[in-house]
């Protein structure tokens, strides 16, 4: 005898203004991040090398400026598979009612669920925003990362 499955519940999915804002609001946070990050590569420049003298820069190398810029890509990416792993959102997420959750279950997303989207998602920026211009045309307005990933973002109802 089969059992009977539950019916999936549906939730309504945000727009790409939506989507955008929250972007907006996350990038504010992910500045302010950076700043942090920038500090303490400096700080740690310095404490290996010394001041430089005054009036000028400190210099870095072609491979210290790849370490880096690879670090902080790093940082931001932690920052979002963190929060989408964690809680199925950020706070621009959370501010504009939004959650990412399994595309089956509606559960909270594992890290590799997070990694995957994370990655695809700066793929859909650097080429012009396709994945993101997806949702218009998507049957289910799911961006290429939420199809790469097996996500979908949801639109959470006013408390």
């Amino acid at each position: 005898m089969k059992e009977k499955q539950s019916p999936a519940i549906e939730f309504a999915s945000p727009g790409l203004l939506r989507i955008f804002a929250s972007m907006v609001y996350d990038c504010l946070l992910l500045a302010a991040i950076s700043i942090a990050y920038g500090a303490l590569v400096v700080g740690v420049n310095v404490l290996l090398f010394g001041k430089p003298e005054a009036g000028h820069h400190i210099l870095w190398s072609p491979f210290a400026k790849i370490f880096i810029t690879v670090g902080w890509l790093f940082v931001i990416m932690f920052f979002y598979v963190y929060f989408w792993q964690k809680f199925g959102q950020t706070l621009g997420m959370k501010t504009w009612r939004m959650q990412v959750v399994d595309v089956h279950s509606n559960q909270l997303i594992s890290y590799s669920q997070a990694i995957k989207r994370a990655f695809a998602a700066w793929l859909s920026l650097l080429l012009f925003g396709v994945g993101y211009w997806l949702s218009l045309v998507h049957p289910q307005h799911r961006l290429l990362h939420d199809l790469v990933s097996n996500t979908k973002l949801i639109l959470l109802k006013k408390k």
